[in-house]
């Protein structure tokens, strides 16, 4: 009876953990094609938009920041209005308008319009030592506050330890930190 039910135990354990290893693998990689997709229209390596995801959402389409932010990449309204007018597309400006949070929860809108804003901050500090961390810092707080902490500085010469730590907004320093740890240890390879 003590075998049977170890066994018992032990297939049940086995069964839970590969389970656990596989619903974990599907749920952070299922976007995989999207990011890779976007990444590379936006010139953007694909797995710092992962990380970027990872941070913001875990892969949750449906979810909604306190500021009003929306889906996968965290896309506020604002920002999902001056894409839809880039583009010059009447459908896509009416279907921002009509329905924000609807358009914004699908997972190929949402990360097109992050890896467009990404790529958009990121213009203003390409060439930068600090480049990665300063786009990370406006994309969550703001250019304007990228501005604030690096007034009075040569942003040429500022290496990235110097600018996450004049990030004078706790949570943006954690966020910025963060991304940057798991996209420079991650093995990944989004295809």
């Amino acid at each position: 009876m003590n075998r049977y039910l170890i066994s018992v135990l032990f297939v049940l354990v086995v069964l839970i953990a590969s389970g656990s290893y596989f619903f974990v693998n599907f749920w952070e990689h299922r976007y995989d094609e999207v990011i890779s997709r976007q990444a590379r229209i936006f010139n953007i390596d694909a797995a710092l938009v992962w990380s970027i995801v990872y941070e913001e959402t875990y892969f949750r389409t449906t979810s909604l920041g306190a500021d009003g932010e929306i889906g996968l990449m965290q896309v506020t309204a604002p920002v999902a209005r001056d894409w839809a007018k880039e583009t010059g597309l009447a459908t896509f400006e009416r279907q921002v308008n009509d329905d924000l949070t609807q358009f914004l929860q699908n997972p190929e809108r949402n990360v097109q319009i992050g890896c467009w804003y990404y790529q958009k901050v990121r213009s203003t500090y390409r060439g930068m030592p600090a480049e990665t961390a300063m786009s990370l810092a406006a994309y969550n707080a703001g250019p304007s506050r990228v501005e604030e902490w690096t007034a009075g500085t040569d942003i040429s010469n500022l290496n990235e330890s110097d600018f996450v730590s004049r990030i004078g907004i706790d949570s943006t320093r954690s966020y910025v930190t963060s991304i940057l740890n798991r996209y420079r240890s991650t093995t990944l390879e989004i295809k």
